[in-house]
């Protein structure tokens, strides 16, 4: 058999999302420090200078993971935002919202890629910043949209639809997600505050007007 054939034969490695990917696998391992471009190049099965051809750094390998990480759920919330302004019982379908953001915020994938985050704010700070708005912000923008019309409609009363969109969103996650940040675990126990309790509190504050 042929050089030219056995090149042929083997698997081209992986490239664009799909090295975006295995470098994410990399770092949520290993973490940032531990992480080198050798590793991440032997995953995607590709030669280093491949690897740097795309990323010329290890720095700038993780702004695009961080970066591919934030766009992969830039909307992942919509279709459940839509189903509260069409929904019919507005207690029912916040808290039905508010049991889909805890789950999707308290995922494992989502605390590894903010604990990876988090450790490297103070060194790649651009990196953090932009992770916070594309993914954080941008998510409070659409909550608040949503309590803008149901506040449209008469189902809620809220003046200052941002601020409201950040309190529900920490009445409803606060309080797991610092427990798990704080500690040396992936479990996700069922928190102590029912989520409807959240709900509630909202609600008193907030419920439409008489």
């Amino acid at each position: 058999m042929t050089d030219t054939a056995r090149r042929r034969g083997r698997p081209s490695g992986r490239t664009g999302a799909d090295l975006i990917a295995a470098a994410r696998e990399v770092f949520l391992e290993s973490g940032y420090a531990g992480t080198t471009m050798d590793a991440v190049a032997a995953r995607a099965q590709i030669s280093k200078a491949s690897l740097y051809r795309e990323h010329p750094s290890k720095d700038a390998l993780f702004a695009a993971v961080v970066r591919s990480w934030a766009d992969a759920g830039r909307d992942a919330m919509r279709p459940h935002l839509d189903r509260v302004v069409e929904g019919a019982d507005t207690r029912a379908d916040l808290i039905t919202l508010a049991e889909i953001m805890r789950a999707g915020v308290l995922s494992r994938d989502v605390l590894n890629m903010r604990r990876l985050v988090t450790g490297e704010a103070r060194r790649l700070p651009h990196v953090a910043a932009s992770y916070l708005e594309e993914s954080w912000e941008r998510n409070i923008r659409a909550l608040a949209e949503t309590l803008r019309i149901l506040d449209d409609q008469g189902r809620l009363a809220i003046p200052d639809p941002l601020t409201a969109a950040d309190q529900l969103t920490w009445l409803v996650i606060g309080s797991p997600l610092n427990r798990l940040l704080l500690t040396d675990t992936d479990r996700i126990e069922t928190p102590a505050a029912p989520v409807a309790n959240a709900v509630d509190l909202f609600l008193s504050g907030y419920g439409p007007r008489a």
